[in-house]
């Protein structure tokens, strides 16, 4: 990778490291600096000195994700493989050449898309949302009469898996396991490894108990699809599909009710207000987005970038959040006016690769569902700690909440989904 310097004759700037506190304290101002120092393409470096490119303009990451010819998601491009040892942290984030509809590209990519969308998109909505009221009811039940919970323990990080694992069709004693493995990959430490093999584990007995015994659910749709796929390439789409619902959807929850809980413009949504429930949830997407920094693009030959010379093989990173507040493209608009009604931010990708539109339809039903079925049950429902106490996930990737304390009124239980 080239040792680039920021336009105009300015000096050369180090790589950024992508790691330290300020990812999660201090994002905004974070990427600021970035792009005062860079510009829109950012030179950054991973944990043991691996380099990447951090796409963090609005422009660039709309170019990026527009061109999946000259920017397609292949990690067999990268030029960084003969530097990466096998147990390095990342690898599950970033990913290896695998059949699957998150590490293929081209045609190879659409076979996959062409299984997996139909059967996310032949799940009945309302159904769903049944399903997740009652859920969502249990997990409150067994804390309502106390007058005070952990929200993001309690609430919306086991909601998203218990909801997976109907979709999936999975025993729901799955649920706890599944749960860790998916947060123990997002964190990207030491146990990361561990987790993405006991996550793939579980999808092998899946994938065995639906051929031996089909059901009315996404993985036996899955398996019945006219196709020739391989249980390895089953397995690898299943873990795609709940890695990406799982911990993305329990942080929208978290954040949103976040936002609703330390914002007074939301107050009105702790009365019930179904309007304010989804502008918090908008909002929350365009200003405390999920998926903050999402892997990734290889450069499929030598480009330019903004002012930066890509090589090919080297890996872009989409800087999803940064380009949902880049100042080039919300300098003429007030905040307001971004977050009413508008879905132009990246909180979902774009392009050939995104979320398939389904699996945004899934997520936002698991969200909104949650956050509705709490305000009802829980109307007075409050911060136990200042809200500057309140502290984030410390993965520069993925922002969520570590807990969200709270206290209200005890209600008592009124039994929820068996």
């Amino acid at each position: 990778m080239t040792s680039p310097a920021s336009a105009g004759g300015c000096p050369v700037h180090p790589a950024v490291p992508l790691s330290g506190p300020r990812f999660h304290t201090d994002p905004r101002g974070l990427y600021n600096e970035m792009r005062r120092d860079h510009g829109s393409v950012v030179p950054v470096e991973l944990p043991g000195q691996v380099p990447a490119w951090l796409v963090v303009g609005y422009r660039e990451l709309h170019q990026v994700t527009s061109s999946p010819e000259l920017f397609p998601r292949d990690v067999s491009l990268w030029n960084q493989w003969p530097n990466i040892p096998p147990d390095w942290p990342l690898l599950p984030m970033v990913g290896q050449p695998m059949p699957s509809i998150y590490f293929t590209a081209g045609a190879e990519h659409r076979r996959h898309v062409s299984m997996v969308e139909p059967a996310l998109e032949s799940m009945d909505p309302f159904e769903l949302r049944r399903v997740c009221e009652g859920l969502a009811d249990r997990l409150i039940d067994s804390y309502c009469g106390r007058g005070a919970a952990d929200l993001i323990a309690e609430y919306a990080e086991p909601l998203p898996v218990l909801v997976m694992a109907w979709l999936l069709g999975l025993p729901n004693e799955e649920g706890p396991h599944l749960a860790w493995t998916m947060k123990t990959l997002a964190d990207g430490g030491a146990d990361a490894q561990q987790g993405h093999m006991q996550f793939g584990a579980v999808m092998q007995r899946l994938v065995a108990m639906k051929k031996a015994m089909p059901g009315d659910d996404l993985t036996s749709r899955m398996l019945a699809f006219p196709g020739s796929f391989t249980d390895e390439e089953y397995v690898n789409d299943l873990m795609a599909i709940t890695a990406a619902g799982h911990l993305t959807t329990a942080d929208w929850i978290g954040n949103s009710l976040r936002l609703m809980l330390t914002d007074d413009g939301f107050a009105a949504a702790l009365g019930g207000g179904r309007r304010s429930v989804g502008q918090a949830m908008n909002e929350a997407l365009w200003e405390d987005t999920p998926t903050q920094i999402l892997a990734g693009r290889w450069a499929a030959r030598d480009t330019r970038l903004g002012d930066k010379a890509i090589r090919a093989g080297d890996m872009l990173l989409l800087g999803l959040g940064a380009a949902n507040g880049d100042p080039h493209v919300r300098q003429h608009v007030s905040d307001n006016a971004v977050h009413a009604g508008n879905s132009a931010h990246f909180s979902f990708s774009h392009g050939e690769y995104r979320c398939p539109l389904p699996a945004q339809h899934i997520a936002e039903i698991i969200a909104r569902t949650a956050i509705e079925v709490l305000l009802d049950r829980l109307p007075d429902v409050d911060l136990a700690v200042p809200a500057q106490n309140l502290v984030r996930r410390p993965s520069p990737f993925l922002r969520g909440m570590t807990s969200l304390p709270v206290v209200f009124t005890p209600v008592r239980a009124v039994g929820g989904f068996q």
